[in-house]
């Protein structure tokens, strides 16, 4: 059985997601050559890897790129086509070409999350018939999974759950490069990372750092992370002087040391479905401070990530950094918890076993 995967961006998830199912079967994975040529050394060597030159949007170059990649499918012959994501476009006119084939999408997230707006430079319709033409569809969870039903009307035999794998590139990076975390020196290290949009909840942590001005005085906010001015909130922060703001997009090295360096990983969101930071943070063997928003509390609490406070709560986010800071072995013990998680029933092997199970499923229904 061959699985064929397509997706446009995304990269961290594709190559932990991809890698995980090459374990189980043989897959074939077309990505855009100018998102993923520098990235290429990272799959394992089990994914045969297509650099396509996928066109963007707006390009007129995208009949032919459709046309070039259906013939990529009818080549390969596949099992099943998986669209690790259902936010490109024109996918939606060559899908019916590749019939009988079963097509399975993943949906990551169901609503548009406010602010994001990378995502919505994309037409609504676009996603949306995207799932509608797939006979079966993968989420991260089981809030996520009533979510598509209650809105795709699918079968709910036609919905599968198969959570985020952790991602691991930057800590192997870490390892490869011998990088360290940095002189301990009583500073306690909080990190925000990712797109900074406006469910990101910045808000939220800057108000609790100006409740612990006096509490905390050794702590240290790093905000990370092309987006919104997080400097728009200066007046609501304690003190400015506690905070590294990098609003860019970080180099790799950089986010490795970032995560090296952290104490704590906070999550403040406002709205989410799933993060994949919280698998970033959890291969490096960081507790976090998560929103009960989406599958996050569903992730972190049975497994003993870290603490999970209301959204929308400075005051109760200031209360879970204020323990963890004055408990360094509630800190450790979570971050433990956090690296055998990642590397035990979240690595990518263990969620590409889940997701070749699926692939065997689907198609034995067909």
């Amino acid at each position: 059985m061959k699985a064929l995967l397509l997706v446009s961006e995304l990269e961290d998830y594709t190559i932990a997601f991809a890698s995980g199912v090459a374990q189980h079967m043989p897959v074939v994975l077309g990505v855009p050559r100018r998102r993923y040529a520098h990235l290429a050394s990272w799959f394992d060597p089990a994914v045969d890897l297509h650099l396509l030159d996928w066109p963007r949007h707006r390009s007129l170059a995208n009949p032919w790129f459709l046309h070039q990649l259906t013939r990529l499918i009818r080549h390969e012959q596949p099992n099943l086509i998986h669209l690790l994501s259902n936010s490109t476009l024109w996918l939606n006119f060559a899908a019916p070409f590749w019939r009988p084939i079963p097509l399975v999408t993943t949906v990551h997230d169901v609503e548009v999350h406010p602010g994001d707006s990378d995502t919505r430079t994309l037409p609504g319709w676009a996603p949306e018939l995207m799932v509608r033409q797939s006979g079966h569809v993968v989420v991260h969870g089981e809030g996520l999974k009533r979510m598509v039903l209650d809105r795709y009307s699918k079968s709910p035999d036609c919905v599968h759950v198969l959570s985020h794998p952790a991602i691991h590139r930057y800590a192997e990076l870490a390892r490869r490069q011998k990088m360290a975390r940095r002189t301990t020196d009583g500073t306690l290290r909080v990190l925000l990372f990712g797109r900074i949009f406006a469910y990101k909840g910045l808000e939220y942590l800057i108000r609790a750092e100006a409740m612990l001005k006096d509490a905390l005085p050794n702590l240290h906010i790093t905000v990370a992370g092309r987006g919104d001015d997080p400097w728009v909130f200066k007046r609501l922060m304690g003190e400015a002087g506690r905070y590294d703001i990098r609003n860019r997009f970080i180099e790799d090295e950089e986010v490795a040391q970032l995560f090296l360096d952290a104490d704590i990983v906070v999550l403040p969101y406002t709205e989410a479905s799933q993060s994949g930071v919280l698998n970033l943070a959890a291969a490096f063997g960081k507790p976090v401070i998560v929103t009960d928003v989406g599958e996050l509390r569903a992730t972190v609490q049975p497994n003993g990530l870290g603490m999970v406070v209301p959204p929308g709560n400075a005051e109760e986010l200031a209360k879970a950094i204020r323990i963890l800071a004055d408990n360094s072995e509630l800190r450790n013990n979570l971050g433990a918890s956090a690296l055998e998680w990642a590397t035990g029933p979240n690595s990518p092997e263990q969620v590409g076993a889940r997701a070749a199970a699926v692939y065997r499923e689907v198609v034995g229904s067909c």
